[in-house]
């Protein structure tokens, strides 16, 4: 059994947030998809984070995807401590067309990194996630028919897409095998991400490439960065079944900091995996007060997805269908609105070359200020990325996106007699 001493727990969380502080390395020969024998007592960094299955099951906060999926990442290990780095920097030119559209040069950034070790008879892995996405400005870069949040406090966002927290995840999980095939999990963030939704479209290999959230990004995946979290499950095979207490509140437009700690919500999920290719979730949460200029509107929130990956010689594939329904339940006990989101997501890369396409249909009931009428609205995106290596582990991709955008006709007199447009150039550094 392991004894922790204070300088190795803090070197490990040094690791964590520096990993230059350990001996970073390439693992070759190892195939991280292939599911890992099982241990008992304790799991390896082979394995995933919450028991003993491939660790590129592992997604974002305790989210599952495929097994395929490739691992991007620089691996390492230092006295008996073994994690992983990824992140990626973008600087983007962004062109939104019409009335309603603007220009923004910006940069969007992340730097993720695990550090596990066997602890008594289960696995201790610590997770952190930041983001220079502060330095853009509260009011984040222009996406047409993007809602959510505030840039100031006072008036929502509208046609703007907010930027992330420096810090975007900073938790730690302890999980203890019950049998061969079995373990359960204890998920403890601040902030840290809840078991409801699909994996978070930054951590989704069908939609890391495209530089722009979806605009279904809060009907599916934005709870991503909650102030206060502890998740609890058990996995069995290829079944993930866990629940959430967590901080209702979306963050504020105060990027670089904390958010007041609460467990005002709940969710559940149940996650099924029945092949190596396949990851289906079905999850429902009760948010809280989740917008900050709405405080006394709760939502309940239905999701479900299903992603397909498909690893082969040279490149991978990977497609997500994903529908999202969000609930409103007044203070005053009014009936809310009932809004439904889909998003069809696909990315190939084969070689250097990575071609990405997303569209999506939300119905939004924010788009004008002054009415509650919700409207349809509806967007598709083409991608394309070449990636060049620069260095053993990191690459610069060259890519563009471009995004035409379907408005109904009540919404023409805002957004323009013809469907805008939005197209983004831009450069990427990416940990790989």
């Amino acid at each position: 059994m392991p004894r922790f001493t204070r300088p190795t727990l803090v070197r490990a969380l040094l690791c964590a947030f520096v990993p230059t502080l350990a001996h970073a390395q390439q693992m070759p020969g190892m195939d991280m998809s292939q599911t890992p024998k099982d241990t008992m007592p304790g799991m390896t960094m082979s394995s995933g984070t919450l028991g003993a299955y491939a660790m590129t099951q592992d997604a974002s906060g305790t989210a599952w995807q495929p097994a395929s999926t490739p691992m991007q990442g620089l691996m390492w290990s230092s006295g008996g401590w073994s994690g992983m780095v990824h992140g990626y920097a973008d600087l983007v030119y962004d062109h939104q067309s019409g009335p309603r559209g603007d220009d923004k040069t910006f940069s969007e950034s992340m730097l993720m990194a695990t550090a596990q070790h066997s602890a008594g008879p289960g696995t201790l892995t610590f997770k952190s996630m930041l983001s220079l996405d502060p330095a853009m400005g509260p009011y984040g870069y222009p996406l047409l028919l993007q809602t959510g949040e505030t840039g100031n406090g006072t008036t929502p966002l509208t046609d703007r897409q907010h930027p992330h927290n420096l810090p975007m995840e900073l938790a730690g999980v302890y999980a203890v095998p019950l049998a061969p095939a079995s373990s359960a999990f204890l998920y403890v963030g601040f902030p840290g991400e809840p078991a409801l939704g699909p994996a978070t479209f930054m951590h989704r290999f069908s939609a890391e490439d495209d530089p722009a959230a979806p605009i279904t990004h809060h009907w599916l995946d934005s709870t991503h960065i909650t102030f206060g979290v502890v998740t609890a499950g058990v996995t069995h095979g290829p079944l993930k079944v866990e629940a959430s207490l967590f901080n209702g509140r979306e963050p504020d437009q105060h990027r670089w900091g904390f958010q007041p700690l609460r467990l005002d919500s709940w969710s559940t999920r149940v996650t099924l995996n029945p092949t190596r290719d396949l990851s289906f979730q079905v999850s429902y949460g009760h948010l809280h007060s989740p917008e900050q200029l709405t405080p006394d509107v709760n939502q309940r929130r239905l999701t479900a997805s299903g992603t397909y990956n498909r690893a082969f010689t040279g490149g991978n594939w990977q497609t997500t269908l994903a529908w999202g329904q969000d609930r409103d339940s007044p203070g005053d006990g009014e009936p809310g609105a009932v809004l439904n989101a889909w998003l069809l997501e696909s990315a190939l890369a084969i070689g250097p070359h990575t071609i990405f396409a997303r569209a999506e249909t939300v119905q939004k009931n924010d788009l004008v200020t002054g009415s509650n009428a919700a409207a349809q609205v509806s967007e598709t995106t083409l991608g394309y990325v070449y990636d060049i290596p620069v260095a053993r582990h990191v690459a610069l991709g060259l890519g563009i996106q471009g995004t035409v955008n379907y408005v109904p006709a009540p919404l023409r007199a805002a957004y323009g007699s013809s469907d805008p447009t939005g197209v983004m150039p831009f450069l990427r550094l990416k940990i790989r």
